[in-house]
């Protein structure tokens, strides 16, 4: 009687953690593929069992197959879980929406309206670029989503792959974006975002497409990204707090790995108005990109942006083609900047480009416009290796004010004696207190030569 009262009790301890789990096999045909597509639509099946979540249950959608879908809206204290990378979702050809949005979506919802506690594990998430149109008419139930500033529905919407507005406690992991329209994710109004080991794969590729990786609009705190690799069309992940609004602000961010696949672009920082990016920590950045490496701007003209404590660590990239204009650089810094750290930098590459650009222009090759003030007070640039660049050019061009800047352990050698580290650009740039220790070149020289 003892083993059979053990074994009930085993039983019933199983079945309570397999409570919520929902195995989408069992509601849904799954006969689709996550890289070709065809198949059942499976929308509906799969919505019926997400909605499952509004009454307050804790879901788990385990993917065991490949579903065909026109979007999904994910709910609070849901989990979706794909078993192997072949599972997953493919969009329908022309459906126009996003894979997933959350349910409660708002870029301007108080925390207490966010959606929490929302999971993506594992699997290939597939937005078929090729056969979606980069915008397309918003529809009746989201016009309280797609708004302007002061409110008004849009009557327009971008095509994005993931779409996360309002949202707390969220855990990317272990997925594949494949084909994003335009961003593979875009997450705004956020609180605790957790996103690791994400591969970006981008066969669907549209010259100028806005096809960015990961972008994030403030309110946001706390985000940690971890592992991030693959292609992107524009910026592989771009951190811009108050692009969207002007006001609002995104803190406490670490990235750590980020291997680039010939991005057309890398990290852009975008902050232009009375927002602020700040004790934001950047390393272990690698691979390949065309033309636009780190990208420190507002981008907009107006009020140059809020940006504090900002550190690069240890960037490795290569640059051997250049996608866009302005001129190709590995890190451009333009705007009000308190402090800045870029450290431990190797430079590489067949196509010249400039290893740091100061002040300028935001988007253009040149000076800065009426309406692009530039306020840089501290600059720490450590640690830097350039090694046989074949090509004769200036590495530091500054092209406004800068307060502070210092240099420490920068070598130079198999270079072209005709180029120079650091030039001033024009007669109103200008650093004002300038320490260099440990700059060794055997061929380069500190300064440029007068032009």
């Amino acid at each position: 009687m003892s083993r059979l009262i053990l074994c009930a009790a085993l039983f019933a301890a199983a079945a309570a953690l397999w409570a919520g789990e929902y195995l989408a096999s069992d509601f849904a045909v799954l006969d689709s593929d996550v890289l070709k597509g065809g198949g059942t639509d499976d929308t509906a099946a799969l919505q019926a069992v997400l909605d499952k979540a509004l009454s307050g249950e804790k879901l788990t959608l385990v993917m065991d197959g490949a579903a065909l879908i026109t979007g999904l809206i994910i709910h609070d204290d849901t989990t979706v879980k794909c078993i192997n990378p072949s599972c997953g979702f493919y969009l329908a050809d022309r459906a126009g929406n996003a894979l997933f949005r959350n349910g409660r979506a708002s870029f301007t919802a108080p925390p207490e309206k966010r959606n929490r506690n929302i999971s993506f594990i594992g699997g290939t998430y597939n937005h078929n670029a090729a056969n979606q149109e980069h915008t397309v008419p918003s529809k009746p139930d989201e016009k309280t989503i797609y708004t302007d500033l002061q409110g008004n529905p849009s009557a327009l919407k971008d095509v994005k792959c993931l779409e996360l507005y309002g949202v707390e406690n969220l855990l990317i992991k272990d997925v594949a974006i494949r084909n994003q329209t335009t961003f593979a994710l875009l997450l705004a109004n956020f609180e605790h975002a957790v996103i690791e080991n994400v591969n970006i794969v981008l066969d669907d590729y549209k010259y100028a497409n806005n096809q960015d990786g990961l972008h994030f609009w403030g309110p946001g705190r706390f985000l940690s990204l971890k592992n991030i690799r693959g292609a992107s069309g524009d910026d592989f992940i771009a951190l811009a707090p108050d692009e969207r609004d002007g006001v609002s602000s995104i803190t406490d961010v670490s990235i750590d790995g980020v291997a680039l696949d010939n991005a057309d672009q890398g990290i852009r920082l975008l902050c232009r108005g009375k927002g602020r990016l700040d004790r934001v920590l950047i390393k272990n950045v690698t691979g390949s990109f065309r033309g636009l490496g780190f990208i420190v701007t507002p981008w907009m003209e107006g009020e140059g942006g809020n940006f504090g404590s900002i550190v690069f660590d240890t960037m490795d990239l290569v640059c051997d083609k250049k996608q866009y204009d302005p001129a190709p650089m590995l890190f451009r810094v333009a705007g009000n900047v308190e402090s800045l750290t870029i450290k431990n930098v190797h430079y590489h590459g067949s196509l010249a480009h400039d290893l740091l650009q100061l002040g300028g222009s935001y988007t253009g090759d040149g000076p800065a416009g009426e309406n692009m003030p530039s306020s840089i007070k501290s600059l720490r640039l450590e640690n830097v290796y350039i090694r046989g660049d074949g090509n004769v050019h200036d590495y530091i061009k500054v092209r406004g004010e800068v307060e502070s800047l210092f240099v420490r352990n920068v070598q130079i050698t198999g270079c072209r004696p005709e180029s120079g580290f650091i030039r001033r650009e024009y007669p109103q740039s200008r650093i004002k207190n300038l320490h260099v220790s440990g700059f060794l070149s055997d061929s380069v020289s500190l300064w440029a030569k007068e032009q």
